[in-house]
């Protein structure tokens, strides 16, 4: 940090002018990322991709595409036993099936009664789609396949028939009646919520210099991801994780490397002086705070899937970009400009703020009082979370109004179950069809079983089976009916092949959760080693990965309650419960929030640690390092709760999900984490919070710490500290 701060005085001019030039090809960069973004969520090597690759390799339409679903009803007085409607219901499907390249299954080709409500008058129909000429599917594509199926049913249906389409992908993309907001219009709500607290903090026009570094560290991703995109596919979730997730964590970078320079300008220091010693101590925190942060989404490059893979490597630009930027623009915009905006500076640095001093005094004084109550409220969070169930919404979660939320309310009310909207496709050497069948018809969970005799079902020496199950397959209960069906129809042929649009939950909850233990220890030991190195120290260090788990458990806890059960999610986003929570989600929960939790870990222990070695006493680290550490942690967390609850205004569920669940993971961090469980356990481990004995000392490369005798609290014998302004 030395070296660093030593380089950025000398050459200021010239770091200025490389991010000047930085922040103009991020600009351009931003607005033609989009189109070199993938789409695609492929799961190479799983069965249920292969089932999928080859069912469209040989038909052309269905695999990982889950079908349209027109939903049909007769005018009052007429069944789909009468004649004349029978033969309309049969020219109709007729006329879908000619669309190029759909297959079709209905009561009109198979007689299966399951395909008609009890009173006769409704039905519905599967149209299994062709795959897109592109990598992904568009809104328009379905509401083109949408229109022209309804067009062509409605065209040849008697006089006062309706037609209604519904299905997973038109009730996806028709949203929900708390619409949304485009990336750009979060990026600003989460800016203007950040401006509004760092006024609060600084009280001087400082408040405009984390936003600039957030500025160009947010464009500096985006052109450093560009460049990714030549090297390697990078999924476009990455762009709303840069856009709101850069934002907040540049901004607390800032923030903490600001403060620490006023209070160096406070105590007396000169501007380059100051400039050394906040990046001696602030930017080292930051630097390791950044590094772990890119842990946390680096350690998903052990999981055997490419989207997920993308996701970690585009996503870890985030926090080294704006590291980079934090340590070096920053530094450089304070050496020229720091003093004179610092007006009218109605805060100042000089003491520790007088209110967390005071908390952190009363945390001390009744530490285990503090430590169970906290463990209380985190344990049953925590226990909760073992009843969370990976999946997809269901589908009553993805649209609350619009045609294909009618068709579904349709489909409902006439007794038909979700599950006809994700059936299970079968693969099958044509000769052993028969025996296939028969196996999923046996399966329980299975309402049926097609498997029509015509060209568009058989090619070749193959055969299409369709079992539709009675649980939709994005859930718990129909993900058990796929995994039977697979294994029944494996038995009946070791040929068959069983896919659907539901096999890539199965086969994503296989590769992701299955290489968990993995993941953690990979993290657990990297961050271990690294945190013990900044700390000096094993305790702090294994203590900080544990309440990271803890914390990251905690919020899958309020995941559950929130979303999967459906505690507060109608009442604050309109939407009921989920059932089950998409697979990659808490996933990427756990990959933003392990480090941007440690952010605070870092920021805290690091001033304790530095308060611990002046004055030899834990009490007194503790209550300096919560005064001078408080006010901003809860601040850098209003900024991220800020960004994240920005992106939960998105109109895609997964996304709502995912926003909302890291907003609230950064309140429970910094409230009953950082505020309390942290202070309290350092009060109770006394002493042994601060050993490092010198075998590991000399393998990290730093001075040992030996445990030493306690001494008396310093702050206990100060003055009484000045109410700050």
């Amino acid at each position: 940090m030395n070296r660093l701060s030593n380089f950025v005085i000398a050459h200021r001019r010239w770091v200025g002018v490389f991010w000047v030039l930085a922040l103009a090809c991020g600009i351009v960069a931003t607005g033609g990322i989009s189109k070199h973004l993938a789409t695609t969520f492929s799961l190479p090597g799983q069965p249920g991709f292969t089932a999928n690759q080859a069912i469209v390799a040989k038909y052309g339409n269905g695999g990982s595409l889950a079908p349209l679903v027109p939903v049909v009803t007769l005018p009052a007085g007429a069944t789909v036993d009468d004649p004349a409607a029978k033969a309309a219901l049969a020219r109709g499907f007729t006329a879908v099936s000619q669309i190029k390249g759909v297959r079709v299954a209905s009561y009109a080709d198979t007689a299966d009664r399951h395909f008609v409500s009890p009173d006769g008058r409704t039905t519905y129909g599967l149209v299994f789609r062709p795959a897109p000429a592109t990598s992904g599917f568009t809104d328009n594509d379905i509401a083109g396949q949408s229109a022209t199926t309804v067009a062509d049913l409605q065209a040849a249906l008697p006089a006062g028939s309706t037609v209604q389409l519904t299905g997973i992908d038109p009730l996806s993309t028709a949203g929900n009646t708390s619409g949304g907001s485009g990336v750009m219009t979060e990026v600003l709500l989460s800016a203007l919520g950040a401006l509004a607290v760092l006024l609060f903090v600084f009280g001087s026009f400082l408040a405009l210099l984390p936003l600039l570094v957030a500025a160009v560290s947010v464009t500096g991703s985006f052109l450093a991801i560009l460049g990714l995109t030549y090297l390697t596919d990078v999924n476009f979730i990455v762009q709303f994780l840069v856009g709101v997730i850069g934002l907040g964590v540049a901004i607390d970078y800032s923030l903490l490397l600001v403060t620490r320079w006023r209070e160096e300008i406070a105590h007396g220091r000169d501007n380059e002086d100051a400039v050394r010693e906040a990046m001696k101590h602030a930017g080292s925190a930051i630097a390791f705070s950044g590094i772990t942060v890119a842990i946390g989404l680096m350690s998903m490059l052990v999981l055997p899937v490419p989207f997920l893979r993308s996701i970690g490597l585009g996503g870890m630009t985030i926090p080294l970009v704006s590291v980079l930027v934090s340590l070096t623009m920053l530094p450089a915009l304070l050496l020229g400009v720091g003093k004179r905006m610092d007006w009218p500076k109605l805060r100042h640095e000089s003491v520790a703020a007088h209110g967390w001093t005071r908390w952190a005094r009363l945390v001390v004084k009744r530490r285990w009082i503090a430590a169970i109550a906290s463990l209380a409220v985190l344990g049953f969070l925590f226990a909760s979370a073992f009843g969370l169930k990976i999946g997809s919404p269901a589908a009553d979660t993805l649209a609350n109004t619009g045609p294909a939320r009618a068709g579904l309310v349709t489909l409902e009310r006439n007794g038909f179950t979700t599950g006809v909207l994700t059936p299970i496709e079968v693969l099958a050497p044509r000769d052993a069809a028969p025996a296939v069948v028969s196996a999923a018809k046996d399966t329980h969970g299975v309402l049926t079983v097609i498997s029509p005799a015509t060209s568009a079902w058989q090619h070749g020496n193959t055969a299409m089976i369709v079992a539709i199950p009675a649980a939709e397959t994005t859930g718990p209960t129909g993900q058990a009916t796929l995994r039977a069906v697979r294994t029944a129809t494996g038995h009946a042929s070791a040929a068959a092949m069983t896919g659907g649009s539901g096999a890539t939950d199965v086969d994503m909850i296989s590769a992701v959760y299955g290489n968990l233990p993995l993941m953690l220890t990979v993290i657990g030991l990297v961050t271990i080693v690294l945190l013990t190195r900044a700390f000096r120290s094993i305790v702090l260090a294994v203590k900080a990965f544990l309440l990271n788990v803890l914390s990251v458990g905690a919020v899958y806890g309020v995941m559950r309650l929130l979303w999967q059960d459906g505690h507060g999610s109608q009442a604050i986003f309109g939407v009921p419960a989920t059932h089950a929570i998409t697979a990659w989600v808490p996933l990427m929960v756990f990959a933003f929030l392990y480090g941007l939790s440690m952010d605070y870990e870092v920021f805290i222990l690091s001033r304790m640690r530095e308060e611990y070695d002046k004055t030899g006493s834990t009490t007194t680290a503790v209550i300096q390092g919560i005064g001078r550490t408080g006010r901003l942690v809860t601040c850098a967390a209003l900024i991220l709760f800020g960004s994240f609850a920005a992106l939960s205004t998105s109109s895609e569920t997964m996304l709502k999900i995912f926003g909302s669940s890291l907003a609230i993971g950064i309140l429970l961090d910094a409230t009953i984490v950082r505020a309390l469980l942290v202070p309290a356990l350092v009060s109770l481990f006394g002493k042994w919070n601060w050993w490092l004995p010198g075998w590991a000392a000399r393998i990290l490369r730093v001075p040992p710490s030996p445990l030493t005798e306690e001494r008396p609290d310093a702050a206990e014998h100060q003055p009484a500290l000045p109410v700050t302004r």
